[in-house]
């Protein structure tokens, strides 16, 4: 039972990681962003490239697929994205889903498409035993990474001068412009930050969740229900029901494997039944 209860925050707590940036544009920027799982798929094709082709060591690759992961975020950012901020939502949907369809045929064409495998360091490999409990070693390093992660975006988004900007610029970008806001480079460098998350996301959950190129596709709806029962408020909302939602999962999978896969989606439609802006979120 603590061995399902830990894996399942070990899952959960990649779930949180590859939705944060989501959760960030949506909830902050207002942005929707469907194709936040081919930056996540992105950042899991610079770890195997980089691992496999040039012998990256794991923990220098995951810095590496966080900035290259960002750096094209920003680029598209600046060049396409910045054009569709005004749009509908409808507009900003078809076009992410857009740029999904093409990244999977881009990513098919470049790398085929088998399933991508890393080899991780022998001292991430194997379980170990801790009271009792058989604890997985990386899944017990991605708990402690997605946790700096957590304390470091909270941080980031209220107690910094740039959370401020970034919420000032959300609520009212003509008065933030007056107030000396520069507005583009404040959304300009959350948008890299979520991409960089996902990238960072992507490249952790490789090993767990498998990488190939329908990655975008299989994962876009788990992105989407964490921030949905989440609610976008906040970060905390998105870690919290990710960490509830990977739990629901790994624990549904084990005990009725039938229905296993639709635990997370039953889940899913009680809260927002009883909870349409979300479990963690604020009625309006």
């Amino acid at each position: 039972m603590l061995t399902l209860l830990f894996d399942g925050i070990a899952y959960g707590m990649v779930l949180f990681i590859l939705s944060a940036g989501l959760s960030v544009t949506l909830g902050l920027m207002n942005f929707i962003n469907l194709a936040h799982g081919a930056f996540a798929m992105a950042g899991g094709y610079v770890t195997v490239v980089a691992m496999n082709r040039f012998g990256v060591p794991f923990l220098a690759a995951l810095p590496l697929a966080f900035l290259i992961t960002a750096g094209v975020g920003l680029l598209l950012e600046r060049t396409l994205y910045v054009h569709l901020y005004g749009r509908s939502h409808l507009d900003q949907v078809l076009f992410s889903i857009g740029l999904v369809f093409m990244a999977i045929a881009a990513v098919d064409f470049a790398m085929g498409s088998s399933q991508q495998l890393i080899t991780l360091p022998s001292w991430l490999q194997g379980r170990v035993d801790v009271l009792g409990v058989a604890v997985g070693l990386y899944r017990s390093f991605i708990i402690a990474v997605c946790g700096v992660v957590v304390v470091a975006l909270q941080l980031i988004l209220t107690r910094t001068r740039f959370g401020s900007r970034l919420r000032a610029a959300v609520d009212d970008q003509r008065v933030a412009r007056g107030l000396g806001i520069n507005v583009s480079l404040i959304f300009a460098a959350t948008f890299a930050a979520g991409s960089g998350l996902a990238g960072l996301g992507g490249a952790l959950g490789t090993e767990i969740l498998g990488l190939d190129p329908t990655f975008p596709l299989k994962f876009m709806i788990y992105f989407l229900i964490v921030v949905t029962v989440g609610g976008t408020a906040t970060i905390t909302g998105p870690f919290l029901a990710a960490l509830l939602l990977g739990v629901a999962d790994v624990a549904g999978k084990y005990y009725v494997p039938e229905f296993g896969a639709f635990v997370i989606y039953t889940l899913m439609i009680v809260v927002l039944v009883l909870r349409p802006q979300g479990l963690f979120a604020r009625a309006q």
